[in-house]
């Protein structure tokens, strides 16, 4: 009984504050966390389901039992049983009105209603979808492959050596494979197919799963063979035929298997020459995959980054300092700002609390209701859109919505020295399992021409970068050229100036925010505008080599 008023309670709360939020909850761990709220209802859905349906199966076995014995007692002596009045009345009774009563009860679902609240909990709750299930599936890959994580360590719930969850079982290493393959990732197809072969063979053999074994080297050999192991992939096809002699696709692919590999020993041509044999076929679903959108050389020292192990040499840091500033703001005279030099060419700094505790607790308050996939600029057409290469949620707060917004914009003019008028909004990020953004520019290059359009402020040029969390693992913001990582630290803001004084574009600047490993990350930053900096910060006929008077 108190589990059903905490599931009314629950759902009236849902009918005051309305339907369920936008999806690709998986881009915000700030809407995963609602998730539990849905997997809560669902629970004790499940178990009132589970209770009635105890109660039927008890009555039902109340009744056999009792049955049975009366018909144990009769079969010794028929003729005595039924010569007894109240025996053959009793026996017509539970031939006539107790069976009736049995059968009505054997007939009705008495589930029905417990599976009619799951369809009205979809238009109240959040629920993922088979894109969240994919991105979610995704964004673990990526992790696996940004931080070099064995396979078998992530199934057992490890990441670098910490043991975060239970494990995984076949059935959940058969899906992140099966989803691999949908997204035409065989690398990672294989990896996975063999953790979910490897896991099925350890346990129970009265585990359940959606999957058998001949599934499991269907998806083996295809993915093989399309990473080019013709040898491997007929050996696997040679063991599904094993289990299913007639299974037509693997036939065929076994034909076509020998014929590559006769044709490679004979170094002859790649098809056959007659032309009877196809191409390896498989029906499951697949799905474009986006390209890689920066160069190997880039990508590798995007994730040395990552995890740390490129780091700027100690000649860099030599000149590098820690001081309290006051930037000319007399105010600042009375408590200066913490400032830790970066990197000196181009100049990037780090101020240390530079927001406060509840300064971030308002900020999220107000972003979580308006949280939006995070979008991309198209530099052809200057359209927002979604990007796989940029993974969270975002919020735009106006300076003029609350007294602790205006005091942080302040904040920000005093650090950076320039006038906040041709700032965009603060915007305020949360990123996903696995969240991350890839190397980009703050700045339109000349070729994005329709950049901004419609601001007329000019080009981005500051970014003040507010760090509202710390990140267990994961999670810094790194600069790919420099060879420099911040890493998130609660309440430091990262402040760079991404225009030289020319106004070209400071291609130094590119950098990316790393996956999520564990924990949540939450940012908000403010990029600032040329417009209005002209006595601020004055344009040169040459480009500046990093002097910025701080």
């Amino acid at each position: 009984m108190a589990a059903d008023w905490r599931l009314m309670l629950l759902l009236g709360i849902l009918l005051l504050v309305g339907g369920p939020a936008n999806g690709e909850v998986y881009t915000a761990l700030a809407e995963m966390e609602e998730l539990l709220e849905t997997e809560s209802v669902l629970i004790t859905n499940l178990e009132g389901y589970i209770r009635v349906q105890e109660d039927k199966l008890n009555f039902l076995k109340n009744k056999m039992d009792e049955y049975q014995r009366e018909h144990s007692d009769a079969s010794n002596d028929i003729t005595a049983y039924v010569s007894n009045p109240i025996n053959a009345y009793l026996l017509t009774k539970r031939l006539t009105t107790d069976w009736r009563q049995v059968e009505n009860l054997m007939e009705h679902d008495v589930g029905t209603d417990f599976l009619q609240n799951i369809t009205q909990y979809r238009s109240l709750l959040k629920f993922p979808s088979d894109e969240d299930l994919n991105g979610a599936a995704v964004a673990l890959l990526r992790l696996q492959d940004t931080y070099q994580l064995d396979t078998s360590s992530v199934a057992r719930g490890k990441l670098n050596g910490i043991q975060y969850s239970t494990e995984m079982s076949s059935d959940d290493c058969f899906e992140l494979g099966r989803q691999s393959y949908v997204n035409h990732d065989y690398y990672h197809t294989v990896l996975w197919m063999n953790e979910a072969m490897a896991r099925m063979l350890e346990e129970p053999t009265n585990h359940t799963q959606s999957f058998t074994k001949a599934d499991i080297l269907e998806y083996l050999a295809f993915s093989t063979y399309k990473e080019g192991n013709i040898e491997s992939a007929l050996t696997m096809t040679n063991e599904l035929l094993q289990l299913l002699p007639h299974h037509e696709r693997a036939n065929g692919n076994k034909r076509f298997y020998e014929k590559e590999i006769a044709q490679q020993l004979q170094l002859r041509k790649m098809k056959g020459d007659d032309g009877t044999d196809e191409m390896p076929k498989s029906d499951l679903p697949v799905a474009k995959s986006d390209p890689a959108i920066f160069d190997m050389t880039e990508r590798r020292a995007y994730e040395m980054l990552c995890r740390g192990e490129l780091k700027p040499s100690p000649s860099d840091l030599r000149s590098l300092r820690c001081r309290y500033v006051t930037n000319r703001v007399p105010f600042l005279r009375l408590g200066p700002l913490k400032l830790e030099e970066v990197h000196a060419d181009p100049y990037i700094v780090i101020y240390h609390d530079a927001m406060y505790d509840s300064e971030i607790d308002l900020i999220k308050r107000m972003a979580r209701p308006r949280f939006r996939r995070a979008t991309v600029q198209n530099s052809v057409t200057g359209a927002l859109e979604t990007a796989n290469y940029r993974i969270s949620k975002s919020a735009w707060l106006k300076t003029q919505e609350d007294r602790v917004i205006e005091t942080v914009v302040q904040r920000t003019a005093d650090m950076t020295g320039l006038d906040m008028d041709s700032a965009e909004e603060l915007q305020v990020v949360n990123y996903g399992i696995g969240g991350h953004y890839e190397p980009h520019f703050d700045f339109a290059r000349k070729e994005e021409e329709r950049a901004f359009e419609g601001l007329n402020l000019g080009n981005r040029i500051a970014t003040v970068l507010f760090y509202m969390s710390d990140v267990e693992q994961g999670g810094a913001t790194v600069f790919t050229s420099l060879h420099t990582a911040l890493f998130p630290k609660k309440g430091t803001a990262a402040f760079w100036m991404n225009l030289h004084r020319d106004g070209q574009g400071d291609v130094r600047t590119r950098h990316a925010a790393c996956p999520v490993l564990t924990g949540t990350k939450w940012v908000s930053n403010k990029w600032i505008h040329e417009r209005g900096q002209e006595f601020r910060r004055p344009c040169a006929l040459e480009e500046d080599h990093g002097e910025f008077a701080i």
